[in-house]
């Protein structure tokens, strides 16, 4: 699904990191954004403040529904008095909700799942009116649950797979805050990183960013990781943001390698993904920091029903099962990687994406993955002993 952008028009800003909040937690990818872009476009949704001044607010909803008959937007008051909501209506307002930030009431549960309902009907909305057009981009994040867990590798090659199966234009975004290995793992020598992106943003289309990717002979676009050890960083999380919507126009897949870091910047990238894939290990520490990052993705409100965890370097070795990992992180496996250290290792030393290098059962098994992911058939595989097939329980 395509990035929902929304506004939140107040002069409280408390109010509007709660109405983002809000909002981010419907379980759609939505960005937050001031106002209309550089091509002009204003924001899919906007929500409006009139708790203290209704007339004013009136006079924003009036002005908003002028600029477009398209937008949805929602206005917020103390209560819910029907000459009020007769006004927002009349005003051009698609939906109204009372206020209510009482933790834990019945009020305040009731008036979130309303407001997280007309979001996605917004949502969906705007994907059916633009059916006929460009296919949405699809955006899928890559998130580490420690370092070493094989989230480069992973988002490396599911990037490769998605533009050799597809032929559809796919980028590959390395968000690791210094020393991203993303082009060093594709073999490529890139001349410029993300941060020329961010810090370009007023100049940023699809022929600049054609001369700020580097190419892949797989047809993948890499924007490779900042080379400074503090970037990107808080501030550059509301210029990622742009960069991220930048992208979808322009491309139909965007993988992005967040690192095994939750930060501002990896926020603004788990708030655009329409799958957020958690690899972890299947080892204490690495189940344990699983566990601790999907808490903080409910925390943040990004969206935890977008999240997949992906079991990487199984083994017969491993005295932790599926089932047990599964029952601490509550949640399904999604995939599982086998563990072949030799094979990795040589396809990262050279260069060269493991899908592109050998036969291997683990090329097969990002193959396997990545048809999956478009709604390609799988293709046959050979059987595996019973008794391989019973522990990873998805071959």
């Amino acid at each position: 699904m395509a990035q929902l952008t929304a506004q939140v028009v107040s002069y409280d800003e408390e109010f509007k990191r709660q109405v983002a909040r809000l909002v981010r937690a419907c379980g759609v990818p939505v960005g937050i954004v001031e106002g209309r872009s550089a091509e002009g476009t204003g924001p899919d949704l906007v929500v409006v403040d009139i708790r203290s001044d209704a007339s004013s607010g009136m006079a924003a909803i009036e002005r908003l529904r002028a600029s477009s008959a398209n937008m949805a937007i929602f206005a917020i008051a103390t209560a819910a008095e029907p000459n009020l909501i007769l006004q927002a209506m009349r005003a051009g307002a698609n939906e109204f909700f009372p206020w209510n930030t009482q933790e834990g009431s019945q009020a305040a549960r009731d008036m979130e799942e309303s407001f997280h309902g007309a979001v996605r009907r917004s949502a969906a909305r705007r994907e059916a009116a633009s059916a006929s057009g460009k296919p949405p981009c699809v955006t899928h994040a890559f998130l580490g649950a420690k370092g070493g867990a094989g989230t480069t590798t992973v988002a490396v090659n599911c990037g490769v797979e998605l533009a050799r199966l597809t032929k559809r234009p796919t980028v590959v975004v390395d968000l690791k805050t210094s020393l991203g290995e993303v082009a060093l793992f594709l073999g490529v020598r890139p001349r410029f990183t993300i941060l020329d992106a961010i810090e370009n943003l007023h100049r940023l289309d699809k022929n600049f960013l054609t001369e700020l990717v580097a190419k892949h002979k797989s047809g993948l676009d890499i924007l490779a990781g900042s080379e400074q050890f503090d970037r990107p960083n808080a501030q550059d999380a509301t210029g990622l943001e742009e960069l991220l919507r930048v992208l979808a126009r322009t491309y139909d897949y965007v993988v992005i390698d967040a690192g095994n870091t939750i930060s501002a910047s990896t926020a603004a990238a788990l708030y655009a993904a329409d799958t957020i894939f958690l690899v972890t290990n299947p080892d204490v520490p690495s189940i344990r920091n699983a566990q601790r990052l999907v808490d903080r993705v409910r925390q943040l409100g990004a969206g935890s029903e977008r999240i997949k965890v992906l079991l990487n370097r199984v083994s017969d070795n491993h005295l932790i099962a599926p089932k047990q990992i599964e029952t601490a992180l509550g949640y399904g496996i999604h995939h599982t990687f086998s563990s072949d250290y030799r094979t990795v290792s040589t396809a990262l030393n050279s260069g060269v994406p493991l899908t592109l290098t050998n036969n291997s059962e683990i090329a097969g098994q990002f193959d396997n993955f990545t048809r999956h992911l478009v709604g390609l058939a799988a293709e046959e595989v050979k059987a595996e002993p019973e008794r391989k097939r019973v522990f990873l329980g998805m071959f």
